[in-house]
């Protein structure tokens, strides 16, 4: 499975930006992920085949994450971002039966400023 991710950017704080991954093939769970200089790749939010939703606690009610099914893509909309919010971003894709912490499949990532 190839991924295209897009839709990165500089914005300031309170600003949004919305972030795009189109995968090659269908998928099941998909998801997005990100990293802050110097610190761990962390999760941020995911979505089942049947739109389940769960985020990390940091961007509840300000990131919502979506899906086309159609167009094999998920979708990231984040609002009044933060300077913590500051990462590259990559989205992540799992097949069938396979556990998104546990799929091989990456985006090449795409870099979100956020300035105060």
């Amino acid at each position: 499975v190839q991924l295209q991710a897009s839709g990165g950017g500089l914005v300031q704080a309170g600003g949004s930006l919305r972030l795009s991954c189109a995968a090659s093939g269908r998928t099941s769970v998909m998801g997005w992920f990100r990293q802050a200089p110097g610190k761990q790749r962390e999760w941020v939010a995911g979505i089942s085949s049947s739109a389940i939703r769960k985020y990390e606690e940091s961007v509840q009610g300000r990131f919502t994450i979506s899906r086309s099914n159609d167009k094999n893509t998920v979708y990231l909309q984040m609002n009044s971002l933060k300077p913590d919010d500051t990462a590259v971003y990559y989205c992540r894709v799992a097949l069938r039966g396979v556990a998104l912490r546990d799929s091989p499949y990456w985006g090449q990532g795409t870099q979100v400023n956020v300035s105060s």
